[in-house]
């Protein structure tokens, strides 16, 4: 049964207008995402089969452009449409915080950091650059690593938020493995990190580490 054949109020863009996107599940979300579906199957139908096939909608989400290609009902202006929404919700995010006290929105921060790192396959950490009221100045992916780990060197974090006039950072990096409980590795880099800021008065205010759709606060577990 095509989509055009349910119940108006059942159809997902019906629906989303009706009871805003919230109300509408990852494959009717998706299904508005593709706009058509294949033979023998709607758009939602088809948004199932994928979200299967890829595990969850993050996998989906995350997938280069070779695996995401493979996929039936999919392709490179897919892709490049795809592409250009997450950028479009990360550039959303981060005027949010440049608008905002950082630490009056953790949830924001956590949502910006996600959108931010989820899609690596390998460790990157950033760091986000504030002033004195703790609005974003900025945000850098500094270090890349593979999905072991990421050099990181206090030397250039310390001349990039001079170059900002940092007041404070904010410092984060995904783990690839999905699983984002602090590692001793992690510990140990954010106090070299602090020890070297504090002799330019710039103030660490968390670490933050990104897993598989949620995050870690190193400052909520007492650990800064």
């Amino acid at each position: 049964m095509s989509i055009r054949d349910w119940p108006e109020g059942e159809r997902p863009r019906e629906k989303l207008l009706g009871r805003g996107a919230e109300s509408l599940s990852d494959a009717e979300l998706l299904a508005i995402f593709l706009r058509t579906g294949c033979a023998g199957q709607s758009a939602v139908d088809l948004a199932r089969t994928l979200l299967q096939q890829f595990g969850n909608l993050g996998e989906l989400l995350s997938a280069d452009k070779a695996s995401f290609c493979r996929a039936r009902g999919l392709g490179e202006a897919k892709f490049v449409q795809l592409q250009a929404v997450l950028e479009l919700a990360r550039r959303h995010l981060g005027e949010q915080l440049q608008r905002e006290h950082v630490l009056t929105s953790p949830a924001k921060v956590g949502e910006f950091l996600l959108a931010q790192l989820r899609q690596s396959r390998q460790e990157v950490f950033g760091v986000l650059f504030l002033d004195a009221q703790h609005r974003l100045i900025a945000w850098e992916k500094m270090f890349f690593g593979t999905i072991d780990g990421a050099s990181v060197h206090p030397r250039e974090v310390v001349r990039r938020a001079l170059d900002h006039n940092a007041a404070a950072v904010i410092f984060a990096h995904n783990h690839p493995s999905g699983v984002a409980e602090p590692s001793e590795s992690d510990r140990r880099i954010t106090r070299q990190l602090q020890e070297a800021l504090q002799l330019v008065d710039v103030r660490v205010l968390d670490h933050v580490i990104a897993g598989a759709g949620y995050t870690v606060s190193l400052a909520e577990r007492g650990l800064l």
